[in-house]
């Protein structure tokens, strides 16, 4: 039986793309969407809602806009490069309306289950449950994609906290958490150092008497703004680069753990964590050590338990007059609508292939989207996903049969255990340019670089040596886009554009930098011609 209709849970950043994939391939998508507007997580709101994401007022972006957008609609050149909240709300906007999404898309909706049909093996087919104002309606459709993502429900470890109850202090989430003016002349503590602990440390700390941000095992902490002063992802996002990471991890570790202690030395700053830089999701703050080293944040242990009025740190130091603490201790997921013997999340851990698809289903119709937590964005490669997805509910890509994926989903687990340190964002960690690889390989649109270096090796350089930009996936195979490869081109310029606000005469591009690349390129290219002929 043909898929013709889907439903999409979540109107977010992966829903918007999963519309989208589904007009493409000429599939009618239906989305339900529980707030009242699209955006997901990026719709900043004053005040918390149920369990909707939330951010706090001043979030920008840690991906830059060349390395987040959707891969057939670059981000205006005038955006900056990383941007606030409100910018990517924009910018999801322009998108809604330049492909039409939002007449698919019905807000202020809730979906209260999806379970499976009764003749769902032979059809595939999924029974949705909706709820608006108060009345429930049932559909049934051909497949499903889940884009709920993981910033959700907030995990709250209380128990791991003694004394806690006595505490006479404020405690909240870091998801409740919107801006410093209630906080302003306190004493507070802010528990983890992850992207969120260590960005509201840092903004509380120009208005708070004293910020201390306690960690358990430390963070190698990088910044947005890397060599020549392009974004740190633009500069290290690129195949290349992924081939080195795989090749030599050790030299890598080093490399990096270099270049951010000659910044600031970790160690003095008592930041040095027991793992390597590859180990962890590095923190990126661009203001941290500057409040360390102006002493409005200090960095403490984990917290050994609370007293009435403060806390006791694991090292044995106290601090008293506590007032607020603020849990940076990040998010659990789980799909409490749909059937858990079609997704069960154990430890927020899942058995999804390719992170995406149940794999015991004897029908292949339901998808996660954007379940993933990457060394780089998650919009693009909830676009891949979700392309791949399409195509798997058309039956135009095949997925392994049972055992050959719980294999590999055994073989990731272990590979991803192995290599981080323990904790909840840890599984579902991904390599950005790898994961978009595999995902590519599968949906036919991983670009060729060895035909490409024979036919276009100027698209090739690019490519290869160039940061490894969502346009890529367009060059070849289902979903071609004629404007792919002008988007390379032209990606340099998109990234210098809102920077140049006072024009000089001289280039802003690194001359010597990039010939050293093309020397590069050019001695690889001859060097695969050789043996290619020989």
């Amino acid at each position: 039986m043909p898929v013709k209709t889907v439903a999409v849970i979540g109107a977010g950043a992966s829903g918007l793309t999963a519309i989208k994939c589904c007009l493409d391939e000429g599939l009618e998508p239906t989305c339900f969407e529980k707030s009242e507007d699209i955006g997901g997580l990026w719709r900043y709101k004053e005040h918390s809602e149920g369990d909707r994401a939330s951010i706090y007022q001043s979030v920008i972006i840690n991906t830059s806009k060349e390395m987040m957008c959707y891969s057939d609609y670059p981000i205006p050149e005038h955006f900056p490069n990383y941007m606030h909240n409100s910018k990517i709300m924009d910018y999801f906007q322009m998108y809604a309306r330049e492909f039409d999404l939002l007449n698919h898309i019905q807000l202020k909706t809730a979906v209260c289950s999806i379970r499976r049909s009764p003749n769902f093996s032979t059809t595939g087919q999924w029974i949705v449950t909706t709820e608006k104002e108060g009345k429930q309606e049932v559909s049934v459709f051909d497949a499903v994609m889940i884009c709920t993502g993981h910033h959700t429900f907030p995990n709250l470890p209380l128990s791991s906290f003694p004394g806690i109850e006595n505490f006479k202090g404020q405690y909240l989430h870091s998801r409740d958490y919107k801006f410093p003016d209630d906080f302003k002349n306190k004493r507070i503590v802010v528990i983890g150092i992850g992207n969120s602990g260590g960005d509201i440390a840092v903004e509380l700390s120009r208005t708070a008497q004293q910020v201390f941000l306690s960690t358990r095992r430390g963070a190698w902490v990088t910044n947005r703004v890397s060599t020549n002063g392009y974004p740190v992802d633009i500069a290290k996002s690129s195949r290349f680069g992924s081939i080195f990471q795989k090749t030599l991890p050790t030299l890598v570790n080093y490399m990096a753990e270099k270049a951010l202690n000659d910044r600031f030395n970790h160690g003095n700053y008592g930041l040095l964590p027991q793992h390597r830089y590859n180990s962890q999701h590095p923190t990126v703050n661009d203001d941290l050590p500057n409040r360390i080293i102006a002493g409005f944040v200090q960095i403490k242990p984990n917290i050994k338990k609370f007293t009435d009025t403060g806390v006791i740190f694991e090292d044995e130091t106290i601090e008293e007059n506590i007032d607020a603490v603020i849990f940076a201790t990040g998010y659990s997921f789980s799909f409490p609508f749909c059937e858990e013997t079609v997704i069960s999340v154990k430890k927020n851990q899942t058995a999804l292939y390719k992170l995406m698809f149940p794999y015991q289903l004897e029908k292949h119709t339901l998808a996660v989207i954007g379940l993933i937590q990457p060394l780089g964005a998650i919009m693009p490669i909830s676009e891949l996903q979700s392309r791949l997805a399409v195509r798997v509910f058309k039956g135009l890509v095949q997925l392994p049969d049972n055992v050959s994926m719980v294999r590999e989903i055994v073989h990731k687990r272990m590979k991803m255990a192995d290599r981080y340190v323990e904790s909840q964002r840890h599984t579902i960690q991904v390599d950005y340019v790898a994961y978009m690889d595999e995902l590519a390989t599968l949906a036919g649109v991983k670009p060729d670089l060895f035909r490409m270096f024979l036919t276009d090796p100027q698209l090739a350089f690019h490519v290869f040596f160039g940061p490894c930009t969502p346009y890529q996936y367009r060059l070849t195979g289902p979903g071609k886009w004629s404007g792919a490869r002008e988007a390379i081109f032209t990606q340099w310029k998109r990234i210098i554009k809102p920077t140049q606000t006072r024009i000089l005469k001289r280039s802003a591009v690194d001359s010597s930098a990039l010939l050293m690349l093309k020397v590069c390129a050019v001695f690889i290219v001859l060097t695969a011609l050789f043996l290619y002929f020989s």
